[in-house]
């Protein structure tokens, strides 16, 4: 944090490995509207100043050139990171609006592995936006309470790759 100019430090809370458990609990709230338990699992926390809690998360590959956090396909990290704003924030906790993408991009430029892997650190800024969570969680709602299945999209990869099986199945 030091290093990239952040002011902030560790968040410490007794239920923080409870917190960071996405398989069996995480971070929760019982959606009062659609009785929807959400739930997510954070990689890290820190806090600000002024006591707004940071949402942390962390990524890894091995890639050439810089990363970032700008292509079409990341747009799932960015929501995950909204979520766990929203969750935290229906739990009572003051959150900042800006989170961060720690990410490690393994150094492919080494002549030798040698049982060691190098990577280098950038920490990306993202702006939270977690507006469209309520009513997405009302949508998913309405979706599972339906009594006919929802017709294909184009913009659902599930549903482009249902449409292919269908089509091998014929």
């Amino acid at each position: 944090m030091e290093t990239h100019g952040i002011d902030a430090i560790p968040f410490s809370h007794e239920k923080l490995e409870e917190w960071r458990d996405s398989l069996r609990r995480g971070v929760q709230f019982l959606h009062p509207a659609t009785n929807l338990l959400i739930t997510g699992g954070v990689d890290d926390l820190w806090v600000d100043r002024t006591g707004n809690l940071i949402i942390v998360d962390y990524k890894a590959t091995s890639k050439d050139g810089p990363v970032s956090i700008d292509a079409d396909w990341q747009i799932g990290y960015k929501r995950q990171m909204s979520l766990y704003a929203w969750l935290f924030k229906m739990n009572g906790f003051s959150v900042s609006d800006i989170g961060y993408f720690v990410y490690c991009n393994g150094n492919r430029e080494r002549d030798r592995f040698d049982k060691r892997l190098e990577f280098e650190i950038t920490i990306l800024p993202y702006q939270i936006d977690d507006s469209w969570v309520d009513k997405a969680i009302h949508d998913s709602f309405a979706c599972l309470s339906a009594s006919t299945i929802p017709d294909f999209s184009d913009d659902c990869d599930y549903c482009q790759f249902a449409r292919a099986v269908a089509a091998v199945q014929k």
